[in-house]
Protein backbone atom coordinates (compact mmCIF):
# COMPACT_ATOMS: atom_id res chain seq x y z
CA UNK A 1 0.00 0.00 0.00
CA UNK A 2 1.58 3.34 -1.18
CA UNK A 3 1.87 6.18 1.86
CA UNK A 4 0.07 9.25 1.25
CA UNK A 5 3.63 11.29 0.27
CA UNK A 6 3.72 8.18 -2.21
CA UNK A 7 0.76 8.87 -3.87
CA UNK A 8 1.57 12.35 -4.15
CA UNK A 9 5.73 11.96 -5.95
CA UNK A 10 4.26 9.57 -8.10
CA UNK A 11 0.87 11.20 -9.35
CA UNK A 12 0.43 14.75 -8.85
CA UNK A 13 4.71 16.40 -8.45
CA UNK A 14 5.17 17.80 -12.16
CA UNK A 15 7.67 20.57 -12.66
CA UNK A 16 6.23 24.28 -12.46
CA UNK A 17 6.37 27.16 -14.82
CA UNK A 18 4.64 30.01 -13.94
CA UNK A 19 4.18 29.72 -9.89
CA UNK A 20 6.73 30.83 -7.62
CA UNK A 21 6.47 27.36 -5.63
CA UNK A 22 4.31 24.40 -5.96
CA UNK A 23 3.81 20.92 -4.67
CA UNK A 24 6.33 19.99 -1.86
CA UNK A 25 5.79 22.81 0.92
CA UNK A 26 3.19 24.18 3.50
CA UNK A 27 1.57 26.73 0.60
CA UNK A 28 2.15 27.15 -2.82
CA UNK A 29 3.32 30.77 -4.07
CA UNK A 30 2.49 32.32 -7.03
CA UNK A 31 2.90 35.64 -8.10
CA UNK A 32 0.11 37.82 -10.25
CA UNK A 33 0.76 39.85 -13.31
CA UNK A 34 1.27 43.65 -12.54
CA UNK A 35 -2.21 45.53 -13.52
CA UNK A 36 -4.19 41.62 -13.01
CA UNK A 37 -6.54 40.52 -10.58
CA UNK A 38 -7.14 37.14 -9.20
CA UNK A 39 -10.13 35.36 -10.01
CA UNK A 40 -10.45 32.40 -7.59
CA UNK A 41 -13.38 29.46 -7.90
CA UNK A 42 -13.85 26.19 -6.08
CA UNK A 43 -15.71 23.08 -6.94
CA UNK A 44 -16.47 19.85 -5.21
CA UNK A 45 -17.66 16.74 -6.64
CA UNK A 46 -19.03 13.82 -4.67
CA UNK A 47 -19.39 10.34 -5.48
CA UNK A 48 -23.09 9.45 -6.46
CA UNK A 49 -24.01 13.09 -6.01
CA UNK A 50 -22.67 14.64 -8.88
CA UNK A 51 -21.24 11.40 -10.42
CA UNK A 52 -21.76 7.27 -10.47
CA UNK A 53 -18.79 5.63 -8.64
CA UNK A 54 -17.96 3.82 -11.89
CA UNK A 55 -17.46 6.83 -13.93
CA UNK A 56 -14.35 6.30 -16.23
CA UNK A 57 -11.76 7.72 -14.36
CA UNK A 58 -10.32 9.13 -17.41
CA UNK A 59 -13.18 11.41 -18.19
CA UNK A 60 -13.86 12.00 -14.54
CA UNK A 61 -10.23 13.68 -14.25
CA UNK A 62 -11.04 15.88 -16.96
CA UNK A 63 -14.39 16.93 -16.11
CA UNK A 64 -12.95 17.53 -12.36
CA UNK A 65 -11.02 20.32 -13.62
CA UNK A 66 -13.51 21.62 -16.65
CA UNK A 67 -15.96 22.84 -14.35
CA UNK A 68 -13.57 25.11 -12.66
CA UNK A 69 -12.31 25.74 -16.30
CA UNK A 70 -15.89 27.16 -17.52
CA UNK A 71 -15.43 29.50 -13.80
CA UNK A 72 -12.97 31.72 -15.06
CA UNK A 73 -14.74 31.07 -18.70
CA UNK A 74 -18.09 33.26 -17.03
CA UNK A 75 -15.67 35.75 -15.52
CA UNK A 76 -13.45 36.58 -18.72
CA UNK A 77 -10.93 35.01 -17.08
CA UNK A 78 -7.29 32.87 -18.19
CA UNK A 79 -6.92 30.11 -15.90
CA UNK A 80 -3.15 29.57 -14.48
CA UNK A 81 -2.96 27.24 -11.33
CA UNK A 82 -5.46 24.53 -9.90
CA UNK A 83 -5.06 23.06 -6.41
CA UNK A 84 -6.59 19.05 -6.01
CA UNK A 85 -8.14 18.06 -2.98
CA UNK A 86 -8.85 14.12 -3.19
CA UNK A 87 -10.54 11.70 -0.44
CA UNK A 88 -10.16 8.09 -1.82
CA UNK A 89 -11.56 4.91 -0.67
CA UNK A 90 -8.97 2.79 0.36
CA UNK A 91 -10.31 -0.08 -1.63
CA UNK A 92 -10.39 1.92 -5.02
CA UNK A 93 -6.67 2.19 -4.56
CA UNK A 94 -6.36 -1.12 -3.54
CA UNK A 95 -8.15 -3.38 -6.05
CA UNK A 96 -8.18 -0.48 -9.17
CA UNK A 97 -4.46 0.23 -8.84
CA UNK A 98 -4.44 1.97 -12.28
CA UNK A 99 -7.77 4.24 -11.24
CA UNK A 100 -5.67 7.14 -10.02
CA UNK A 101 -3.50 6.94 -12.56
CA UNK A 102 -5.75 7.37 -15.25
CA UNK A 103 -8.03 9.68 -13.08
CA UNK A 104 -4.58 11.88 -13.09
CA UNK A 105 -4.13 11.74 -16.87
CA UNK A 106 -7.88 12.76 -17.65
CA UNK A 107 -7.02 15.79 -15.42
CA UNK A 108 -3.89 16.91 -16.91
CA UNK A 109 -4.38 16.32 -20.50
CA UNK A 110 -6.68 19.10 -20.03
CA UNK A 111 -4.81 20.84 -17.96
CA UNK A 112 -2.02 20.91 -20.86
CA UNK A 113 -4.17 22.07 -23.24
CA UNK A 114 -5.19 25.40 -21.34
CA UNK A 115 -1.34 26.07 -19.48
CA UNK A 116 -2.57 25.46 -15.95
CA UNK A 117 -0.54 23.96 -13.07
CA UNK A 118 -1.21 21.97 -10.05
CA UNK A 119 0.63 24.03 -7.46
CA UNK A 120 -1.10 21.95 -4.75
CA UNK A 121 -3.86 20.15 -2.88
CA UNK A 122 -4.70 17.43 -0.21
CA UNK A 123 -5.28 13.58 0.03
CA UNK A 124 -6.79 11.67 2.56
CA UNK A 125 -8.48 8.52 2.91
CA UNK A 126 -12.47 8.22 2.93
CA UNK A 127 -15.60 7.96 0.71
CA UNK A 128 -14.37 9.44 -2.99
CA UNK A 129 -14.54 13.27 -3.19
CA UNK A 130 -13.40 15.54 -5.53
CA UNK A 131 -12.19 19.15 -4.77
CA UNK A 132 -10.82 21.36 -7.00
CA UNK A 133 -10.06 24.86 -6.44
CA UNK A 134 -8.98 27.11 -9.58
CA UNK A 135 -6.70 30.71 -10.28
CA UNK A 136 -6.77 32.47 -13.08
CA UNK A 137 -6.05 36.42 -14.10
CA UNK A 138 -7.83 39.05 -15.69
CA UNK A 139 -7.31 42.30 -16.33
CA UNK A 140 -8.29 44.77 -13.14
CA UNK A 141 -11.74 45.93 -13.53
CA UNK A 142 -12.21 43.85 -16.81
CA UNK A 143 -14.09 40.92 -15.38
CA UNK A 144 -17.57 39.39 -16.36
CA UNK A 145 -19.98 39.45 -13.74
CA UNK A 146 -23.73 38.99 -12.88
CA UNK A 147 -24.57 42.28 -11.45
CA UNK A 148 -24.26 44.58 -14.75
CA UNK A 149 -26.95 43.19 -17.19
CA UNK A 150 -29.21 46.09 -17.88
CA UNK A 151 -32.77 46.08 -19.05
CA UNK A 152 -32.72 45.88 -22.67
CA UNK A 153 -29.55 43.84 -23.14
CA UNK A 154 -30.07 40.98 -25.46
CA UNK A 155 -29.81 36.91 -23.78
CA UNK A 156 -27.22 34.66 -25.56
CA UNK A 157 -25.94 31.59 -24.65
CA UNK A 158 -23.43 29.15 -26.05
CA UNK A 159 -23.59 26.02 -27.74
CA UNK A 160 -26.61 23.36 -27.26
CA UNK A 161 -27.98 23.07 -23.78
CA UNK A 162 -30.00 19.62 -22.56
CA UNK A 163 -27.59 17.26 -23.93
CA UNK A 164 -26.02 16.29 -20.21
CA UNK A 165 -29.59 16.02 -19.26
CA UNK A 166 -30.62 13.62 -21.16
CA UNK A 167 -27.69 11.27 -20.87
CA UNK A 168 -28.04 11.46 -17.08
CA UNK A 169 -32.38 10.79 -17.30
CA UNK A 170 -31.11 7.58 -19.81
CA UNK A 171 -28.46 6.60 -17.40
CA UNK A 172 -31.42 6.92 -14.33
CA UNK A 173 -33.66 5.32 -16.17
CA UNK A 174 -36.00 8.14 -16.54
CA UNK A 175 -36.04 8.03 -20.36
CA UNK A 176 -34.69 5.52 -22.52
CA UNK A 177 -32.61 6.59 -25.44
CA UNK A 178 -31.16 4.74 -27.95
CA UNK A 179 -27.74 3.53 -28.82
CA UNK A 180 -26.81 6.48 -31.10
CA UNK A 181 -28.67 8.71 -29.19
CA UNK A 182 -27.03 8.33 -26.16
CA UNK A 183 -23.52 8.40 -27.74
CA UNK A 184 -24.35 11.43 -29.06
CA UNK A 185 -25.19 13.22 -25.37
CA UNK A 186 -23.03 11.33 -23.16
CA UNK A 187 -19.60 13.44 -24.03
CA UNK A 188 -21.72 16.65 -22.98
CA UNK A 189 -21.83 14.83 -19.17
CA UNK A 190 -18.87 13.09 -19.30
CA UNK A 191 -16.23 15.56 -21.00
CA UNK A 192 -17.53 19.13 -21.19
CA UNK A 193 -15.85 21.95 -22.73
CA UNK A 194 -15.11 24.71 -21.03
CA UNK A 195 -15.73 28.02 -23.04
CA UNK A 196 -12.45 29.59 -21.68
CA UNK A 197 -11.93 31.52 -24.95
CA UNK A 198 -15.33 32.78 -25.86
CA UNK A 199 -15.72 33.95 -22.23
CA UNK A 200 -12.16 36.07 -22.61
CA UNK A 201 -13.53 37.57 -26.22
CA UNK A 202 -16.78 38.56 -24.70
CA UNK A 203 -14.99 41.03 -22.20
CA UNK A 204 -15.59 43.89 -24.48
CA UNK A 205 -18.69 42.66 -25.99
CA UNK A 206 -21.04 41.47 -22.78
CA UNK A 207 -22.19 43.15 -20.00
CA UNK A 208 -23.07 40.33 -18.08
CA UNK A 209 -22.16 36.19 -17.64
CA UNK A 210 -22.64 33.32 -15.78
CA UNK A 211 -21.84 29.19 -16.43
CA UNK A 212 -24.56 27.33 -17.05
CA UNK A 213 -24.19 24.71 -14.37
CA UNK A 214 -27.46 24.31 -12.53
CA UNK A 215 -29.65 24.96 -15.33
CA UNK A 216 -30.48 27.65 -17.64
CA UNK A 217 -33.38 29.10 -16.11
CA UNK A 218 -31.34 29.08 -12.31
CA UNK A 219 -27.92 30.29 -13.74
CA UNK A 220 -30.03 32.93 -15.55
CA UNK A 221 -32.19 33.62 -12.47
CA UNK A 222 -28.78 34.46 -10.92
CA UNK A 223 -27.92 37.28 -13.09
CA UNK A 224 -31.35 38.48 -12.87
CA UNK A 225 -31.03 38.69 -9.25
CA UNK A 226 -28.04 40.09 -8.68
CA UNK A 227 -28.72 42.78 -11.85
CA UNK A 228 -31.98 43.58 -10.21
CA UNK A 229 -33.86 42.90 -13.42
CA UNK A 230 -36.22 40.23 -15.71
CA UNK A 231 -35.99 38.45 -18.02
CA UNK A 232 -38.64 36.89 -21.13
CA UNK A 233 -37.03 33.58 -22.83
CA UNK A 234 -38.01 32.32 -25.31
CA UNK A 235 -38.11 28.49 -25.68
CA UNK A 236 -38.04 28.09 -29.52
CA UNK A 237 -35.04 30.34 -29.95
CA UNK A 238 -32.99 28.03 -27.12
CA UNK A 239 -30.52 26.18 -28.65
CA UNK A 240 -30.71 22.46 -28.78
CA UNK A 241 -29.10 19.02 -30.22
CA UNK A 242 -31.71 16.79 -33.01
CA UNK A 243 -32.07 14.42 -29.70
CA UNK A 244 -33.10 16.65 -27.36
CA UNK A 245 -35.55 17.78 -30.20
CA UNK A 246 -36.66 14.94 -30.79
CA UNK A 247 -38.05 14.10 -27.57
CA UNK A 248 -39.30 17.94 -26.95
CA UNK A 249 -42.95 16.52 -26.75
CA UNK A 250 -42.28 15.09 -23.20
CA UNK A 251 -41.97 17.01 -19.88
CA UNK A 252 -38.16 15.51 -19.47
CA UNK A 253 -36.75 16.88 -22.67
CA UNK A 254 -38.10 20.50 -21.98
CA UNK A 255 -36.92 19.67 -18.16
CA UNK A 256 -33.69 18.65 -19.35
CA UNK A 257 -33.35 22.27 -21.34
CA UNK A 258 -34.56 24.52 -19.17
CA UNK A 259 -33.35 22.97 -15.73
CA UNK A 260 -31.14 20.13 -16.25
CA UNK A 261 -27.85 21.54 -15.22
CA UNK A 262 -24.53 19.71 -16.38
CA UNK A 263 -24.43 22.25 -19.54
CA UNK A 264 -21.47 24.22 -19.02
CA UNK A 265 -21.85 26.71 -21.68
CA UNK A 266 -22.11 30.47 -21.37
CA UNK A 267 -25.05 32.44 -20.21
CA UNK A 268 -24.17 36.12 -21.43
CA UNK A 269 -26.31 39.56 -21.81
CA UNK A 270 -25.23 42.35 -24.22
CA UNK A 271 -26.52 45.73 -25.67
CA UNK A 272 -28.14 45.32 -29.14
CA UNK A 273 -25.20 47.06 -30.47
CA UNK A 274 -23.04 44.48 -30.15
CA UNK A 275 -25.38 41.35 -32.14
CA UNK A 276 -23.37 42.06 -35.14
CA UNK A 277 -19.88 41.51 -33.85
CA UNK A 278 -21.25 38.89 -31.37
CA UNK A 279 -21.81 36.85 -34.81
CA UNK A 280 -18.86 37.40 -36.24
CA UNK A 281 -17.00 36.06 -33.14
CA UNK A 282 -19.03 32.73 -33.18
CA UNK A 283 -17.88 32.52 -36.73
CA UNK A 284 -14.11 33.55 -35.37
CA UNK A 285 -14.67 30.32 -32.67
CA UNK A 286 -16.90 28.29 -34.46
CA UNK A 287 -18.72 28.43 -31.75
CA UNK A 288 -22.86 28.45 -32.21
CA UNK A 289 -24.00 31.58 -30.27
CA UNK A 290 -27.69 32.36 -29.87
CA UNK A 291 -29.85 35.14 -28.73
CA UNK A 292 -32.70 33.88 -26.87
CA UNK A 293 -34.44 36.84 -25.04
CA UNK A 294 -33.94 40.24 -23.68
CA UNK A 295 -33.36 41.22 -20.44
CA UNK A 296 -36.50 43.46 -19.03
CA UNK A 297 -37.43 45.70 -16.13
CA UNK A 298 -39.13 44.54 -13.06
CA UNK A 299 -38.84 41.06 -11.53
CA UNK A 300 -38.94 37.42 -12.63
CA UNK A 301 -38.28 35.19 -15.59
CA UNK A 302 -40.94 34.51 -18.43
CA UNK A 303 -40.46 31.73 -20.70
CA UNK A 304 -42.64 31.94 -23.73
CA UNK A 305 -43.91 28.96 -25.73
CA UNK A 306 -44.02 29.27 -30.19
CA UNK A 307 -47.46 30.72 -29.39
CA UNK A 308 -46.33 33.21 -27.44
CA UNK A 309 -47.69 31.62 -24.09
CA UNK A 310 -45.93 31.58 -20.81
CA UNK A 311 -45.20 28.47 -19.24
CA UNK A 312 -45.55 27.58 -15.83
CA UNK A 313 -42.14 26.20 -14.81
CA UNK A 314 -41.97 25.16 -10.64
CA UNK A 315 -38.06 23.72 -11.32
CA UNK A 316 -35.39 26.10 -11.72
CA UNK A 317 -32.46 24.10 -11.50
CA UNK A 318 -30.64 21.76 -9.29
CA UNK A 319 -29.76 22.83 -5.79
CA UNK A 320 -27.57 20.51 -3.92
CA UNK A 321 -29.81 20.69 -0.47
CA UNK A 322 -33.17 20.73 -2.31
CA UNK A 323 -32.46 17.95 -5.11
Amino acid sequence: MNSEFDLIRRYFTRPIHRAVLGIGDDAALIACDPGMDLAISTDTLVADRHFFTDTDPGKLGHKALAVNLSDMAAMGATPRWVTLALTLPVDRIQSQPDWLEAFMRGFFSLANAYQVELIGGDTTRGPLNIGVQIIGEVAKGKALRRSTALPGDDIWVSGQLGDAAMALAHLQRRIELDPAELAACLPALLTPTARVELGQQLIDLARSAIDISDGLLADLGHILECSHTAATVYLAKIPCSTVVKKHMATALAVDCLLAGGDDYELCFTAPESKRVEIMQLAQQLAIPLSCIGEITEGEGLRVLDSNGNALTYEKKGYDHFLT
